[in-house]
C-alpha cells in the first residue's frame, strides 16, 4: 500500500516533529530502543547515532517500507522487522519505545496504549506523534469525496486516521502510573509544485483510499478531489501554505524501587 518514493516527497517537512518530539525524551544510555512505524529507516538510524549503545529495532507493516529500510547502510546493532504494529512485541522490555506519525492508523488507542506501554522497562518511555488534522479541509474534503455513491461502497471499511485528544492521552497514561509531557503544535508548511496538497496526501493520507479502489476508481477520486483541494488550498507564487496540526505525549514510567 504505501510508496517510499512519494512519501519521501516532503520529506524534511515529515521529518521535523520527529526530532522535536525525540528532543524531550529524557534518556540518556537506553539499552534496547524500538520504533514503531519506522518507515524507510532513516529516522531509524538517527536513534542509533543519538544513543551509540543502544540497540535499535525499526517495524513497519509496509513490506515496501522495511524493504527500503533494508537498503540502507546500518550498524550490526540496527535491525528492522516486517509486522503488524498493533501485536509486535520485543524479545526484551524496551528502554524507549518511539512512534512518529503511525498510531492514528490503529483503533482503540485507550487499549493500544496499555499495550504498548506494557513493553516497557521500569523507567522507560513511551515517546508518540500523531497527526490531528482530521478535521481540516483537506481531510473534511477526502470524506466528502468517500461519501459520493460512486465510492462509498468500496471505502465503507477503509479505516479513516484518527487521533485522541491530548487530555485523553495524559489522563490514560496518567492512570497507568506514567508521568506524561503532552503538546501540540501546528505547522504551516509552504509546500512547492502544482496540486501541492494532493501531492502531500497522496504519501499518506489518500494510500489506504486509493488501495481499495485500485487504478481506475482511484483515478477518478483523484480526478473528484483535485478541484476541491484548489478551492481550499490556493497557490501563491511562493507555493501552496497548508496548516497542519500535530500532537506529541513523552510519557515516562516510575523506575523499579
Amino acid at each position: 500500500m504505501w510508496d517510499p518514493q512519494q512519501y519521501e516527497h516532503f520529506r524534511d517537512a515529515r521529518k521535523r516533529p520527529f526530532f522535536e518530539l525525540l528532543a524531550r525524551v529524557p534518556v540518556s544510555a537506553p539499552g534496547l530502543v524500538a520504533d514503531l512505524g519506522c518507515g524507510t529507516g532513516d529516522l531509524t538510524l538517527t536513534l542509533a547515532e543519538r544513543w551509540p549503545g543502544a540497540h535499535v529495532i525499526g517495524v513497519d507493516s509496509s513490506e515496501s517500507m522495511i524493504a527500503e529500510a533494508l537498503r540502507r547502510p546500518a550498524p550490526e546493532r540496527v535491525r528492522f522487522e516486517l509486522a503488524d504494529l498493533a501485536r509486535w512485541r520485543p524479545s526484551s522490555p524496551l528502554d524507549v519505545l518511539v512512534s512518529n506519525a503511525a498510531l492514528h492508523w490503529l483503533p482503540d488507542h485507550a487499549s493500544l496504549l496499555s499495550e504498548l506501554v506494557g513493553l516497557l522497562a521500569p523507567g522507560g518511555v513511551l515517546a508518540f506523534q500523531v497527526p490531528a488534522n482530521f478535521e481540516e479541509p483537506s481531510h473534511r474534503r477526502i470524506d466528502e469525496v468517500r461519501a459520493l455513491p460512486r465510492f462509498a461502497s468500496v471505502l465503507a471499511s477503509v479505516r479513516r486516521g484518527h487521533a485522541e485528544s491530548l487530555a485523553f492521552y495524559e489522563a490514560h497514561l496518567a492512570r497507568l502510573g506514567f508521568s506524561v509531557d503532552a503538546w501540540e503544535t501546528a505547522y504551516l508548511h509552504v509546500l512547492p509544485g502544482e496540486d501541492a496538497v494532493l501531492q502531500w496526501l497522496l504519501g499518506t493520507t489518500l494510500r489506504p483510499v486509493l488501495t481499495a479502489l485500485g487504478p481506475e476508481e482511484g483515478q477518478a477520486f483523484l480526478d473528484t478531489l483535485r478541484p476541491l483541494l484548489r478551492q481550499d488550498y490556493p497557490a501563491a507564487a511562493h507555493g501552496t501554505p497548508f496548516l497542519f496540526r500535530r500532537r506529541f505525549v513523552v510519557a515516562v514510567r516510575a523506575a523499579a524501587p
